[in-house]
């Protein structure tokens, strides 16, 4: 038997990230920098909460997340109808391209989060890559490349780079692209764990039907090995997704865990303390060590130019116990960039000891 399926299917393959299972690492006793999720952990009510649902788990998960949803609904200020929940962020990312963006042409920024790109091909999607470090000092430019009838993909703040844009030229992206009947996907996924200033666009889903926001639960409270995340869009949008998602992808636990995170703002004003007072640190210290240069950053991990090969410092690094993202593999970057994310001051320094022992 001939087996076929689709060409973008036959020429996909999974992208590469950060994490203690990467790139065949399984050192599970690193010291992991790689991933960019909350400096303060998973809040411990949220552990104690799943500890005591295990004795719940003969039953199946609802599938429509219902109290999960109207937590949410008072956590955004929105109408459950306007929110879908999924099992990580990446799963709402596959099944809006799926939904909206067969054959569509995307508009895409770089370096930035690769599986906009990776869905996008499996949604036989048409791209243009718009090469910038800094998406605020070129908006006019974006703005002008944005295809009709398809849709641009925006990371704010942006992975792997920790630039942010304002609320005011996200706006200003969104109207040009509903003229041009574009949908604007706004990845918000680290936008709780910037220190300084709230930017998020989500309160403008009721104004723009072309709007969708991606929220993250893994990365603003260390949820990371539970897969919560959500999107935001309007009634029509949520609608679609809703009626395409997999039954029962959010488990009972995410559900329960998703809850009580989004009760502890406590929390994220912890992390954004952390990640500002640290931040400064870690720039300060690697600044000093020669063949390092830190690019700004808004969030919670900074983006390095090496001098020499990223692939070389990661082994040495591991050789310390410490893991952090060789960053080759974004487009729009080479082998000379790393990504480190901001953790406790007790594991910086060691981040920064191993930094200095391996030039």
């Amino acid at each position: 038997m001939k087996i076929r399926t689709k060409t973008s299917i036959t020429k996909h393959y999974p992208v590469s990230h950060g994490g203690r299972f990467s790139g065949g690492n399984h050192q599970l006793d690193v010291l992991d920098f790689s991933s960019n999720t909350s400096p303060a952990g998973m809040p411990p009510s949220v552990k104690s909460t799943m500890k005591q649902r295990l004795d719940g788990m003969e039953h199946y998960p609802d599938t429509d997340s219902l109290s999960l949803l109207s937590s949410l609904k008072k956590y955004t200020g929105l109408s459950d109808s306007h929110i879908v929940v999924g099992n990580g962020a990446i799963e709402i990312l596959y099944n809006f391209c799926t939904a909206f963006l067969s054959k569509k042409r995307v508009l895409i920024p770089t370096p930035t989060f690769s599986e906009y790109e990776s869905a996008s091909r499996l949604a036989d999607c048409k791209f243009t890559f718009f090469k910038t470090m800094n998406l605020s000092k070129n908006i006019d430019s974006f703005i002008s490349e944005i295809p009709k009838n398809g849709c641009v993909f925006v990371c704010n703040p942006n992975n792997p780079t920790g630039t942010i844009i304002s609320k005011k030229q996200l706006t200003k992206i969104i109207s040009a692209a509903k003229n041009k009947s574009s949908f604007v996907f706004v990845d918000e996924c680290f936008i709780e764990l910037v220190p300084e200033s709230n930017q998020s666009v989500i309160n403008l889903v009721k104004k723009y039907d072309n709007l969708f926001v991606l929220r993250s639960l893994t990365k603003s409270f260390g949820l990371a090995g539970i897969r919560i995340g959500y999107g935001i869009g309007s009634k029509t949008t949520i609608d679609i997704l809703k009626k395409i998602k997999i039954p029962w992808s959010v488990n009972a636990l995410a559900q329960e865990a998703g809850i009580m995170a989004i009760k502890n703002k406590s929390h994220l004003t912890k992390s954004k303390s952390i990640i500002k007072k640290e931040s400064n640190f870690l720039k300060k210290k690697i600044a000093n060590i020669p063949g390092f240069e830190c690019h700004d950053s808004s969030t919670n991990f900074i983006l390095i130019k090496t001098k020499d090969d990223s692939t070389k410092l990661q082994k040495k690094l591991l050789k310390h116990k410490i893991l952090i993202r060789d960053c080759k593999n974004f487009r729009g970057l080479d082998n000379h960039y790393i990504r480190i994310a901001i953790k406790s001051h007790k594991d910086n320094l060691k981040l920064v000891t191993a930094m200095e022992a391996i030039t």
